[in-house]
């Protein structure tokens, strides 16, 4: 129980019988679950049954995906014993989703990293961490002195915090001269930022969560949301209930818990969203449900470079071109995709094509389109946003409650910390390296030259781990990811990782395949043991304190990029002492974001709510940009100001339908797709040693239609071997479970690095946004 005083803050209170049985209850079963799983640490939750009784609560974020849920965390005796959804918090009302129950949990893994290790004689070791971090400072300096300042390199996540990711910019672009920053929400978002700048020359959406509250229609462009972000969903659900004409509409490429959830359930062959996107847009145009008002104000019609490649090659640059069209030149690209032609690219009925387009078309309806990885990991994942866009712009379905489209995120801070920050190659925490005024202002903020920003991008993801393959990169420190887990055709590049006079730092708080390959090992402080900022999905900037203490000599991410830039003479540009070096940070950050376009909350609001969405501009929070009714940075005196384009429009993308890089053949016959189930996050790491998660999903495992089974000769829980071009895996078979994939498409979970499946994806990407393509490529079956 929990309650606030005069001040706010949320009091202890002593547990009363009924909720001390119920925590020995928990404690018992956490206990008694260590035993069953022998291949996974548990925590010792034997321990809690010995506390005080006494539990005080402190909001933070959830640790896990990119909805942004607030919780309340309970803390007896200096450890993390509960959890319940923050009532205060707009984003969940108090819900949460079964990670986000169990979250803490993930804190006491008996195999928790808590001493730095460092290899001698082809061990790891353990030492003090003082001389782990004098060995990284050392080996930085020797190796960008002898190879270059673009020999060095630092890969993050969206799981970093806001401080975390801007002192890594800090000192990898400002002090040491390299664009070598990256973060494996490339491997996530990086279509979302390509697909927004594109259409609106600015990143992140301009809706809310409200819009789900006021929505008519939901529909899912290949998103399990029921899985994937449930939370959300079930606010879906709760419009539904209450009103009679909601509806939700799953466009997917295999049947999951949203299509059993959803009033109609739309199957599209892998690649063809982008026939079927423009196909809508035919129907719209063809029976006059365009909203000529707002597109003779607010839009404008282009065409770009068609001819663009699959981003299979090394040092491929490829940069969007765009011309001024028509509509009429618009109206007949749309020529080749009548719902009729587009039933035989995609399987989708023409009739079904034509509801989808009388929902977006019927001005009655107010509609609102959800999308993640479906979308996002699609070696055209720039267009297929830039696709939905169109639709909802060619009605005018934007910027207003219930009308939105919405790109979702799957990580904590992937918005806050990578787009918002700019941890990737091209980008700084405002603008991007190429202009010379973001470079300007970058390298005032941090006291350092401006010719130390170098104008050129240099690797992104997919392309950084080439770099260390080839050798070009030379020393690299991973902080908060598991790459060797989740780059696609994975052989490669551990064999890259592995290869003589590479340098590898990994900081992390339990053993992966990543750390496997590390010269170093650095203990990391997670979530609650350090204070921070995450960014959500909404432009929800959320304020965590430490909560509880790091375990051993682990210590947070930004703080071990501080000390090693200390090492290396940066003490002027990284001056913070550790009792208050957060708040400095942040208000430091702030300044690239001053405006109305942007503008963060101070660090003083920060820590008083549970989030704040940007802009924040005198007091007020932002709920949908480009619309003046409600943003402050609106100037142009119109209904809509579309102000990221010069034109102040928003763009009108005409893009094609093409083929996948990699399709079923004779050969390798089958359709594979990766992804998440609801209990498991990501690679596992953390959720793998949640007992109760752990349980209910213990490993991974490839789904199969029936038929497909049949013809195998396969029933759930025999053994296929899935075989692509790139290597091989061999796992048990599910057969009608909670997923069903359609005919000549298999579905495997990512989470289980017992089935690293990402040796068999491919490493092909969008050449916009340099994202890979997880959800398809062709694959042959064998019965093991």
């Amino acid at each position: 129980m929990t309650k606030k005083n005069d001040k706010g803050e949320h009091e202890t209170m002593k547990l009363d019988r009924r909720q001390f049985i119920k925590q020995a209850a928990i404690s018992s079963a956490f206990v008694t679950a260590g035993t069953l799983f022998p291949g996974i640490s548990f925590g010792e939750w034997s321990k809690l049954t010995n506390n005080s009784g006494i539990i005080s609560w402190q909001k933070s974020p959830c640790r896990f995906c990119g909805t942004g849920c607030g919780v309340l965390i309970g803390v007896s005796d200096g450890r993390a014993v509960a959890v319940k959804g923050d009532p205060n918090c707009s984003v969940n009302k108090g819900l949460c989703c079964m990670k986000g129950y169990h979250s803490v949990q993930a804190l006491y893994g008996k195999d928790r990293i808590t001493k730095a290790q460092v290899r001698k004689d082809g061990k790891l070791v353990e030492v003090p961490i003082k001389e782990a971090l004098d060995l990284i400072a050392q080996k930085l300096q020797e190796t960008k002195d002898k190879y270059g300042k673009d020999s060095v390199a630092i890969y993050g996540s969206g799981q970093w915090t806001i401080p975390d990711g801007y002192v890594a910019s800090k000192l990898f672009k400002g002090c040491l001269g390299t664009n070598n920053v990256e973060a494996n929400a490339r491997l996530c978002m990086a279509s979302a930022v390509t697909g927004f700048m594109t259409t609106f020359g600015i990143d992140e959406p301009m809706g809310c969560y409200e819009d789900i509250d006021n929505a008519n229609v939901f529909i899912t462009w290949g998103n399990n949301m029921a899985e994937m972000h449930p939370v959300l969903f079930s606010r879906m659900l709760a419009n539904r209930k209450q009103r009679t004409d909601v509806k939700i509409i799953d466009f997917a490429t295999r049947h999951t818990r949203t299509s059993q959830a959803a009033d109609t359930s739309i199957m599209f062959r892998p690649q063809t969203d982008l026939a079927v996107a423009n196909a809508i847009c035919y129907e719209i145009i063809k029976n006059d449900w365009v909203n000529w008002n707002f597109v003779n104000e607010h839009v404008s019609f282009h065409k770009g470079k068609t001819n663009i490649g699959y981003g299979t090659e090394d040092h491929f640059a490829f940069t969007d071109q765009a011309e001024p069209m028509s509509f009429e030149e618009y109206t007949t690209f749309l020529e080749d995709y009548t719902p009729e032609k587009v039933e035989k690219i995609s399987g989708v009925s023409a009739k079904d094509i034509k509801y989808l387009a009388a929902l977006y078309g019927d001005p009655s309806l107010k509609v609102t389109s959800f999308w993640c990885m479906g979308m996002n990991q699609h070696t055209r994942g720039t267009w297929i946003n830039n696709l939905v866009y169109n639709i909802h712009l060619l009605v005018g379905k934007i910027s207003t409650p219930g009308n939105s489209p919405f790109s979702l995120t799957g990580q904590p801070s992937a918005c806050g910390t990578v787009r918002e920050v700019g941890t990737l190659t091209h980008a700084l925490p405002h603008g991007v390296v190429m202009d010379e005024h973001a470079r300007e202002m970058a390298a005032e903020i941090w006291d350092v030259p401006v010719a130390n920003i170098d104008p050129k991008p240099t690797y992104h993801t997919v392309e950084m781990f080439r770099a260390l393959d080839r050798g070009d990169i030379r020393f690299i420190w991973i902080q908060v990811t598991n790459p060797m887990v989740t780059m696609p055709n994975l052989k490669r590049y551990r064999e890259g990782a592995l290869k003589e006079d590479r340098f590898v730092v990994v900081s992390d708080v339990y053993p992966t395949p990543t750390t496997d390959v590390a010269d170093v090992i650095l203990p990391a402080a997670m979530w609650i043991e350090q204070e921070g900022m995450y960014g959500n999905s909404e432009r929800r900037t959320q304020h965590f304190d430490q909560i509880v203490d790091p375990p051993g000599e682990a210590m947070s991410d930004t703080w071990q990029i501080i000390e090693v830039a200390r090492r290396l003479g940066f003490e002027k540009q990284f001056p913070w002492n550790q009792d208050e070096y957060i708040g400095k940070i942040w208000e430091e950050y702030r300044r690239f974001h001053a405006g109305p376009k942007h503008e963060m909350a101070s660090y003083t609001v920060l820590r008083e709510r549970s989030g704040v969405q940007w802009p924040f501009v005198n007091g007020k929070e932002t709920r949908w940009r480009f619309n003046p009714k409600h943003d402050p940075a609106c100037s142009n005196g119109k209904d809509f100001d579309f102000y990221g384009k010069k034109d102040n429009r928003a763009w009108i993308w005409a893009r094609p339908y093409e083929p996948a890089a990699e399709s079923p053949d004779n050969e390798y016959n089958f359709w594979l797709n990766t992804g998440r189930v609801i209990e498991h996050w990501h690679t596992g790491s953390m959720t793998r040693r949640v007992p109760v998660l752990h349980n209910a999903v213990p490993s991974s495992y490839v789904e199969l239609h029936p038929e497909d089974a049949a013809a195998l000769g396969v029933v759930s829980g025999e053994m296929v071997k899935i075989i692509s071009r790139r290597g091989e895996v061999t796992m048990p078979a599910q057969i009608n479970g909670r997923g069903v994939p359609v005919p000549g498409m298999v579905f495997v979970p990512f989470f289980d690095e017992s089935y690293l499946i990402n040796e068999v994806t491919l490493d092909a990407f969008c050449p916009i946004s340099k994202q890979p393509d997880y959800k398809k490529c062709a694959v042959r079956l064998e019965k093991a």
